[in-house]
């Protein structure tokens, strides 16, 4: 089923991302989280893979097998970085093929041990080339990123702006936002983006905060903007796991439960393989969930 489909169905959508393991212990992993979040009846999930596209075809064989054998809506992952046109064509007709129907099309990231992208000429060095030329391929339902605090590249959100809307008129069908810890953020972008005729479902992208060098890591790769109220909360117990994990989760399931209750169109989970975390924020938002599925 394509996500567009789902959306007439559901006001607002629950879903999950997660990467292919890396070995056998995070495959087992993997699987207990699988396991888990399934019982959540997530909308859809999504399926990544690691800077320039490397454990791609583990991310397409997980694509499978949650797809076809397990029978969750999966929408696979793809960039075009380090992807020729000719790599990018067969790439979508083997997804094709094997039934997925959605799509998330990114730049993606530099390949490891790179910090900065090269020209690629013979394919895409953008998401909104790489979604046109994939929506020539097939009939496929497109995700493409956002971001509330603007992309880190971008000199200003009207630049940012510019870009979004190349990457909609291209194709994209929805959506999903990077992670973000102000809510207003997300609802004053939410309505800028709107006054420039931008009106398809943006879903706010969520990561609940269980340790403080994560936070350190988001603030240099993403740009986001972390509340000095968190900040200030987790430092003192850097060193303890557990009390900086409930700190963070009681952070995230306040952050979750506004959300909603101001209208946004549900949570897409940034999940980094570990179940914990979402399971215990799906049950202490229970009430409002089951409001969104009525």
């Amino acid at each position: 089923m394509k996500i567009t489909d789902i959306f007439k169905q559901q006001k607002r959508t629950f879903s999950f991302e997660f990467f292919p393991p890396r070995d056998e212990i995070s495959a087992l992993d993997f699987g207990i989280n699988i396991g888990q979040l399934i019982n959540l009846e997530p909308s859809f999930v999504t399926v990544t893979y690691g800077a320039g596209g490397s454990t791609q075809e583990r991310t397409f064989a997980i694509v499978d097998y949650l797809h076809n054998k397990i029978g969750l809506t999966c929408m696979a992952h793809y960039t075009c970085v380090n992807a020729s046109k000719e790599k990018i064509s067969e790439d979508i007709k083997y997804l094709s093929r094997i039934g997925i129907e959605n799509l998330m099309l990114l730049r993606g990231d530099p390949p490891q041990g790179m910090n900065k992208f090269m020209d690629n000429v013979d394919g895409f060095n953008h998401a909104s080339d790489l979604i046109s030329f994939v929506k020539k391929l097939g009939k496929f339902c497109v995700g493409a990123a956002t971001y509330p605090e603007k992309h880190l590249e971008a000199k200003d959100i009207e630049e940012d702006l510019h870009y979004l809307k190349i990457k909609l008129k291209a194709g994209a069908d929805f959506l999903v936002t990077q992670l973000f810890f102000i809510n207003d953020l997300y609802f004053d972008f939410v309505e800028l983006i709107k006054k420039h005729g931008i009106n398809c479902r943006i879903i706010p992208g969520i990561i609940p905060i269980t340790n403080f060098k994560q936070i350190k890591k988001f603030i240099s790769l993403t740009g986001a903007t972390i509340p000095e109220e968190i900040i200030s909360q987790i430092e003192p117990y850097q060193d303890n796991p557990e009390k900086t994990y409930q700190i963070g989760l009681d952070f995230a399931i306040k952050q979750c439960r506004d959300l909603l209750n101001r209208g946004a169109p549900g949570l897409h989970f940034y999940t980094l393989n570990k179940s914990r975390a979402a399971v215990e924020i799906f049950e202490s938002i229970t009430y409002e969930i089951k409001k969104s599925r009525i």
